[in-house]
């Protein structure tokens, strides 16, 4: 039995991995032995070189290879000379110098402004019928607190009463890691929390101070705030994942589309980073490429 047979039964006896675990390490070592063997100067697993490696990954780069995938071979790799490293086999571990490739950063996903007005429409029908349902009213109420102030879910479903200041229209907001910070709001969200605490508390009796509360009066839950907050954008928008956090990225897009500052917008999400919330800018980027694209007569000229 070779010394990859060996490492593959490791894998499966000894740490138990799934045969699904077991068989990718197979393949990617069966694809590096592959690759080493077909070098001008054959190596084995064995003696194969950081460089070795570094082009083996090039090589799946080259054939159109993800870096999620790249990054995954190079983990097995790691994982199979560590084995051979402590059982004697090797003296130094080829892999351990050798870094992976940086995965692209995904955009923030988030709902256009064309989309948000045609919610605004179809949310607003009943605002004015004193017979709308207590859950239409919450629904509205809970997507544009979300819409109008950035609040991460569990922000908002932690919300008391006693952290709605009307009078300095501000939300005392407890964010990651217990960290407090104050998000203001405007006339419309102050008129919309109004209107939502005055049905609410005619139709339902609270169990605690919670702001936003089920029909039975208990603090929602994030199953129903992810549920409520879905079933509405997915009338309006063709995403693919509607979920609070696309709201909160879609908040953030809208400032910095209508010229707020970064660190503005830094504070108002609560980011302990502001590389956390330059992805933003990126997201601005290209929507401001797509519209040059559609809208410069010279920008994709004819053939």
């Amino acid at each position: 039995m070779d010394v990859g047979e060996r490492f593959l039964q490791h894998l499966s006896v000894e740490r138990r991995l799934s045969s699904g675990t077991v068989e990718a390490y197979g393949v990617s070592l069966r694809l590096f032995r592959d690759f080493l063997s077909a070098l001008p100067d054959p190596r084995s697993l064995e003696t194969a070189d950081s460089d070795n490696i570094r082009d083996w990954m090039e090589r799946l780069m080259e054939n159109g290879k993800s870096a999620a995938y790249v990054n995954r071979s190079l983990a097995a790799l790691r994982t199979f000379y560590r084995f051979c490293l402590a059982g004697g086999i090797l003296s130094v571990d080829p892999a351990h110098s050798v870094s992976g490739p940086k995965k692209p950063k995904r955009l923030p996903r988030f709902v256009k402004d064309s989309e948000m007005e045609a919610l605004a429409d179809m949310m607003w029908k009943g605002r004015d019928d004193p017979e709308e349902p207590f859950d239409d009213v919450r629904a509205r109420t809970i997507i544009y607190t979300f819409y109008l102030t950035g609040l991460r879910a569990a922000e908002l479903i932690s919300l008391d009463d006693s952290m709605v200041d009307f009078v300095s229209r501000e939300l005392k907001v407890t964010g990651k890691r217990d960290k407090q910070r104050v998000v203001p709001f405007g006339e419309e969200l102050e008129k919309m929390l109004r209107e939502y605490i005055g049905r609410r508390d005619a139709a339902v009796s609270r169990e605690d101070d919670a702001l936003f509360v089920s029909g039975k009066g208990r603090r929602v839950t994030y199953a129903q705030v992810r549920k409520l907050v879905k079933e509405n954008l997915q009338a309006v928008s063709s995403l693919d994942k509607c979920s609070p956090h696309v709201l909160r990225h879609t908040f953030a897009t809208a400032m910095l589309n209508h010229d707020a500052n970064l660190e503005s917008v830094k504070k108002l999400l609560g980011h302990q980073s502001l590389n956390t919330t330059e992805i933003y800018t990126h997201t601005t980027f290209e929507l401001l490429k797509k519209t040059y694209g559609n809208a410069h007569p010279r920008a994709n000229p004819e053939d």
